[in-house]
């Protein structure tokens, strides 16, 4: 990873700031997107603190926002010349169901969108950088998730937290599949993974109950942040992975995704109503 420029989304706590440290230990330069700036200053002093030879970044966006993805995205590409890997980690869970300024349910624009529009807009970056790697992370949550292409902003249905995120995860996989079969011969990967449950903020801005139920289960079940870093920084770095394209991960392993995930035509679907949302064409 000497001299690699890697951006991370969702890079101020959990695994996604685990996994900046230990890529910037491992000599790569961070481009970290946060939503939080007093979290960004402090992940650049420790990045800092571990690389001081490389210029390390802080940018601002709310990813929830189709205006911030975009405006960030574009700040990325004008400025950095090549993007050695891109790990779209940002996510969260919501208690209830809110819009978005442009009318997007706010797991789905957050999970979803922000890695659509991020990745389509550092393209370039990537392809200049070959052999380039885009990681996603995903979750075994997806197996809960149901993806109705006519009611992606949860409309038509009851609302439930768990389901509408295990939704957003199960678009991560289905648009790395997409991603990677239209980087094939490039030199550009496209990989996705399940970190695990992890101990860290996940579910601690999901409100109400929900969020004193998700404390609970991670004071019993979840694994640590360093665990669940492992999991995506290996796809950023691993030899062995170099050829692997268009996979979903479980344990540091591919592993089979739900019917659903593994559906080419829902993919394809998705990807066309992505881009129609986003205002972006392959």
């Amino acid at each position: 990873m000497q001299n690699k420029t890697v951006v991370i989304t969702g890079a101020t706590s959990g695994i996604g700031e685990v996994a900046a440290e230990r890529l910037a230990g491992m000599g790569a330069r961070v481009v970290a997107v946060a939503r939080d700036p007093a979290k960004a200053d402090a992940l650049l002093g420790r990045l800092k603190a571990i690389a001081p030879d490389r210029p390390h970044r802080g940018l601002i966006a709310d990813l929830s926002r189709l205006s911030e993805m975009k405006r960030v995205a574009g700040e990325i590409a004008a400025s950095e010349p090549r993007v050695d890997v891109l790990m779209n980690n940002a996510g969260a869970i919501f208690a209830n169901r809110c819009l978005t300024e442009d009318g997007l349910e706010r797991t789905f624009a957050l999970n979803h969108m922000s890695y659509f529009v991020m990745t389509l807009m550092l393209r370039e970056r990537l392809l200049a950088s070959v052999p380039a790697r885009i990681v996603n992370t995903a979750s075994d949550a997806h197996r809960a998730g149901r993806l109705y292409i006519d009611d992606l902003q949860v409309e038509r249905r009851r609302y439930k937290p768990f389901t509408v995120y295990g939704t957003s995860k199960l678009c991560n996989i289905l648009f790395t599949r997409e991603l990677a079969k239209r980087f094939v011969g490039t030199g550009v990967s496209a990989n996705c993974a399940h970190p695990g449950f992890v101990a860290t903020r996940f579910g601690d801005q999901a409100g109400g109950l929900y969020t004193t139920g998700i404390r609970i289960a991670k004071s019993i079940a979840a694994i640590t942040p360093e665990k669940g870093a492992e999991r995506i920084v290996q796809l950023a770095v691993s030899p062995d992975l170099a050829h692997t394209s268009g996979y979903y991960f479980e344990k540091g392993k591919i592993a089979r995704p739900s019917a659903q995930a593994s559906d080419d035509t829902l993919a394809r679907r998705l990807w066309e109503e992505s881009e129609r949302i986003a205002g972006l064409a392959w």
